[in-house]
């Protein structure tokens, strides 16, 4: 492969999310509107509202102990929130305050307590009116259509653990299902099919459509590949070159030139040897290449200022910049393009 190392470049940015109270270390997702950025904190029951220069606009305090994590804006511009610890899944206004409330529990014949699905991450279908969740707790994923009525979907894969969903071009939703090791599809009727990743244990994170192609990409965590799947669900998968042995994943994100983002970050659970935590920009040509083999691909690693971050989510806003979440160090990174 061809690749330049930027050990500090001047186009990465961190800005410190303050996020108020005692809890840290829990800086989750992000979604972005043309003037905004909104990032959850878990552990600190917050939504931090950021503009594009990195500055904190306000917080939105959700309740105590709700645990808000995913995050979406629907077709109306309308912010939406999943508050994972107790089952919710709450449209906010301007303010940040709670207008609308889903209840995406279970509720199972005969037994007299709802069971909460903990929904983790939530996607919004290619309608952009109908909500889907993803059921981490109960190997479930639901859907909220956009008259309020809930529908919840069983998986095949016991413990699969879906964290996170996006649309396709083929208007069905996808997923991964981080310790199955699988991709999963659910149509709106509810049918579900699920692609098991040869590699085994490679717990997949993130998975984001192509800008163009009927192809979803996605990232696996401990098998440190990135991965393209079609629409009948044939996988195709590309190690990624990482600096260390203890490098793993976090997510994914195309650039205005269809270039490919990808994070790497060094392991907390296995930390020694200590060393940068970078983003991998992948030359816009691997989405068309032939087999697995991207040694032709140029790439090039850009380190970030901070170690230790654990890096969560990417995406870019409305002027092309990519943005990025910093779980452990409580940060929103920007890479100026």
């Amino acid at each position: 492969m061809n690749t330049t190392l930027s050990a500090t470049p001047g186009n990465i940015a961190e800005y410190s999310l303050n996020w108020p109270g005692t809890a840290h270390g829990s800086t989750h997702e992000l979604v972005i509107d043309e003037q905004h950025i909104y990032v959850t904190g878990q552990k600190m029951d917050q939504i931090a509202k950021c503009d594009y220069k990195g500055q904190i606009v306000d917080y939105y305090k959700m309740p105590d102990g709700s645990g808000p994590h995913g995050l979406l804006l629907d077709k109306h511009s309308r912010l939406w929130v999943s508050l994972e610890f107790f089952g919710l899944v709450v449209q906010l206004d301007n303010w940040g305050k709670i207008v609308k409330v889903i209840d995406v529990r279970l509720f199972a014949q005969g037994t007299e307590t709802p069971i909460n699905p903990a929904p983790h991450g939530i996607g919004l279908d290619a309608d952009g009116g109908t909500i889907w969740f993803t059921g981490k707790r109960t190997s479930t994923v639901g859907k909220i259509n956009p008259d309020g009525s809930v529908e919840h979907f069983q998986l095949n894969n016991l413990a699969a653990l879906p964290i996170f969903l996006s649309a396709g071009a083929d208007g069905t939703i996808w997923g991964t299902e981080l310790l199955a090791s699988a991709i999963l599809n659910v149509s709106g009727e509810g049918t579900v099919r699920e692609f098991k990743i040869s590699t085994s244990n490679s717990r997949p994170i993130a998975v984001i459509p192509d800008p163009s192609e009927p192809f979803m990409w996605f990232t696996e965590e401990a098998g440190v590949k990135i991965g393209k799947i079609d629409q009948s669900g044939k996988i195709t998968e590309y190690p990624v070159p990482a600096l260390q042995k203890n490098d793993i994943l976090a997510a994914l994100a195309f650039d205005r030139d269809d270039n490919l983002w990808v994070q790497v970050y060094v392991d907390q659970n296995n930390p020694n040897p200590s060393g940068y935590d970078y983003i991998l920009r992948f030359d816009k040509s691997i989405r068309h290449i032939e087999g697995s083999d991207i040694s032709g691909v140029p790439f090039s690693m850009h380190a970030l200022p901070s170690r230790g971050t654990v890096m969560h989510r990417i995406k870019m806003d409305h002027e092309g910049n990519l943005w990025f979440t910093e779980m452990m160090t409580d940060k929103l990174g920007k890479i100026t393009l």
